[in-house]
């Protein structure tokens, strides 16, 4: 058995080129973190506010049940804060602050999530950030576009030489995925301090762009020049 050259011969000459493939989605998630924080004179004063208003943050986000797909606890930090006059190291109060990070796959409850949660004392919200699951369909649906687009291209070099495609001898996945997170737009928000509720916020999910790109191998007939 002939090993084929790997840079095809003049009896089965090589193309190779390049599918590429943009969509445009709607996003899968919505992702959101919140950050409580106490300040207290005693250390374990501020801890134990700090503990409180972290399940506080937490019961309002599980009490939105399926919608919330993820809800985890980041780290805990308590800062002593020294006094700037005086000798030694007197501490003059305790900061401490909680992150929570949560999910959502149903953006209806994401409004009125959120200002809820920025209406609660000494909190922060960050987000949404919006992305697709990683199963999503649109990936798959870029790179079967990809490959199309690889072979489109084929076709159209192999007709400008006035021949025809012979075979697939290699065909390489150049990764596809979203744009990286620092593209999606993010907003916070701080607690209110009106005592109504304010009204939820009309979120417009932002679309996603999916990139695929291919490589592929052909062989041709041979071209009469």
């Amino acid at each position: 058995m002939t090993t084929p050259h790997p840079y095809g011969t003049p009896g089965a000459p090589h193309l190779a080129v390049r599918g590429e493939a943009h969509l445009e989605t709607a996003p899968d998630l919505a992702r959101i973190a919140v950050t409580r924080t106490a300040r207290g004179r005693d250390r374990r004063t501020t801890l134990d506010d700090l503990t409180c208003r972290t399940a506080e943050a937490h019961d309002l986000l599980k009490s939105y049940g399926d919608a919330v797909e993820h809800l985890e606890t980041g780290a805990l930090t308590v800062t002593p804060e020294l006094s700037p006059h005086g000798r030694g190291e007197r501490v003059r109060a305790h900061h401490g602050a909680v992150r929570l990070t949560a999910d959502l796959g149903d953006f209806t409850a994401l409004g009125a999530l959120v200002t809820r949660l920025a209406d609660l004392d000494l909190t922060r919200v960050d987000g949404p950030w919006w992305s697709l699951r990683p199963g999503s369909p649109a990936h798959r649906e870029a790179r079967r576009l990809a490959v199309h687009d690889a072979v489109r291209r084929a076709r159209e070099y192999a007709e400008a030489l006035g021949t025809t495609l012979a075979a697939l001898i290699e065909l390489t996945d150049a990764g596809a995925g979203p744009e990286p997170f620092p593209r999606t737009r993010s907003m916070a928000f701080a607690a209110a301090t009106e005592d109504a509720p304010p009204p939820p916020l009309d979120l417009e999910p932002q679309r996603q762009h999916v990139h695929a790109e291919v490589g592929a191998r052909f062989t041709l007939q041979p071209p009469r020049l």
